[in-house]
């Protein structure tokens, strides 16, 4: 089927392109952009009058959870959860049972994505044989499989020395590392920030320097190696400091943050709340306000979400047992768009750090409307207000902190190769 959508605010940093103009849609790719565009008989019209239309948007940190932890979440639930909030794409890590460490594993989350049909899914590989740092995996098999990054998410790498070799390789596969930045020495069985929040109600906390002396450590490296990094989930105002001078110095650094990030502090804990629990932990109002500098002036590339849904059982237990990491992605598009509301980021800005900047980041085919390119495509409502609930998101989790909060902006549709797979009412 082809599709046309009229009217609309198209929104493409890739091409600068911003303004309203029509959208013509042919064999799952993009056509032509334009005023007066005309459809094939038989097409369907999209009236995106009052709306924006943006290149697919493209989530490079999600937890699927599959293989091994279908109770939390699995490609389809997943990747119906992607579609609801507006995702294209997504890259997802590699702490799975089993770890996708082989072309095994990395086949089977690809083919079982393609079936869905509801999001592509690329997966990033672990750095390291079943993520526990000690010899690395088979990259060039994990490339050959569909993997577009290596990561061994969820735990750092200790040694230095097998980091700079996992650059090294990695580099000569086509293949971004990403790093889960974290001395685990210094966070050792902390449970959230340090500071006055984590004193009061009695909780071991993280230091900042646990991120920040590991994000310095993997930026040399890469200024080393001369391999792209990538560091996720920035969370400090240290490593936001230190990317910045990496980048002014010509490392081939990029970074990622979370929603989660640049609306909440370590105040989201009080009462206990293990929804508002993750690694690396909510920070103070000074490091929240840093993310937000970072993104504005440009030293964070992407704001992705760190999606990691849990089973109730294991959010409903005391702090210290419970297990780290909330939903995002169905969340994520309202709360960036609070960016826009603030004055932090423009519409075009926002665009780029979530579509055009991960596919560059990634390497995808991915985060364009250019005549030719795959009509991945999300249509936002910017004005839609609604309130998140629990029994109406598709994951099969229900783990965030936003749950009851009154949201403004939503997908109106979800577009993959041409094909409408979310569509509001």
């Amino acid at each position: 089927m082809n599709l046309l959508i009229t009217g609309g605010r198209v929104i493409d940093p890739s091409q600068g392109l911003d303004g309203i103009v029509d959208l013509l849609i042919v064999d799952g790719k993009v056509s032509a952009l334009g005023e007066g565009l005309t459809a094939p008989a038989g097409s369907r019209v999209i009236d995106a009058q009052g709306l924006i239309v943006t290149p697919g948007l493209i989530d490079m940190h999600v937890h699927l959870r599959d293989p091994g932890l279908e109770y939390k979440e699995d490609i389809i639930s997943g990747t119906r959860a992607a579609a609801a909030g507006g995702f294209t794409s997504l890259c997802c890590m590699p702490n799975t049972k089993p770890v996708i460490d082989n072309k095994t594993v990395a086949s089977y989350v690809v083919n079982k994505a393609r079936a869905a049909g509801f999001a592509n899914v690329f997966p990033a590989g672990s750095i390291t044989q079943g993520s526990k740092g000690e010899s690395l995996s088979e990259m060039g098999e994990l490339k050959e499989a569909g993997c577009v990054a290596v990561t061994d998410d969820g735990r750092p790498v200790v040694s230095g020395e097998l980091m700079r070799r996992a650059l090294e390789y990695a580099r000569g596969m086509g293949l971004v590392v990403i790093s889960h930045a974290e001395d685990p020495s210094l966070a050792a069985d902390g449970v959230m920030n340090d500071g006055y929040v984590a004193t009061e109600l009695g909780l071991k906390g993280i230091p900042w320097v646990a991120e920040d002396s590991a994000t310095a450590r993997d930026v040399y490296l890469s200024e080393l190696t001369g391999s792209a990094l990538h560091v996720a989930h920035v969370s400090t105002k240290g490593s936001v400091r230190i990317i910045r001078n990496a980048k002014a110095r010509g490392v081939r650094v990029t970074c990622e943050t979370a929603p989660h990030y640049f609306i909440l502090t370590d105040e989201a804990v009080r009462g206990y709340n293990t929804n508002a629990k993750m690694n690396p932990p909510l920070r103070s109002e000074e490091d929240r306000q840093a993310i937000r500098q970072g993104l504005a002036d440009g030293t964070i590339d992407a704001i992705a979400t760190d999606h990691a849904p849990h089973h109730k059982d294991e959010k409903d237990l005391e702090f210290n047992l419970a297990m780290n990491g909330i939903l995002g992605l169905e969340s994520s598009l309202p709360l960036s768009l609070r960016l826009v509301a603030d004055g932090v980021l423009t519409l075009p800005e926002l665009v780029e750090k979530m579509s055009c900047a991960p596919a560059r980041i990634l390497g995808l085919s991915r985060g364009s409307l250019e005549p030719g390119s795959v009509a991945d495509i999300t249509v936002i409502d910017p004005e839609l207000e609604w309130t998140m609930e629990a029994e109406k998101l598709a994951s099969k989790s229900k783990n965030s902190p936003f749950i009851g909060w009154e949201l403004k902006g939503k997908a109106a549709y979800t577009i993959l190769a041409g094909k409408i797979v979310t569509a509001r009412g």
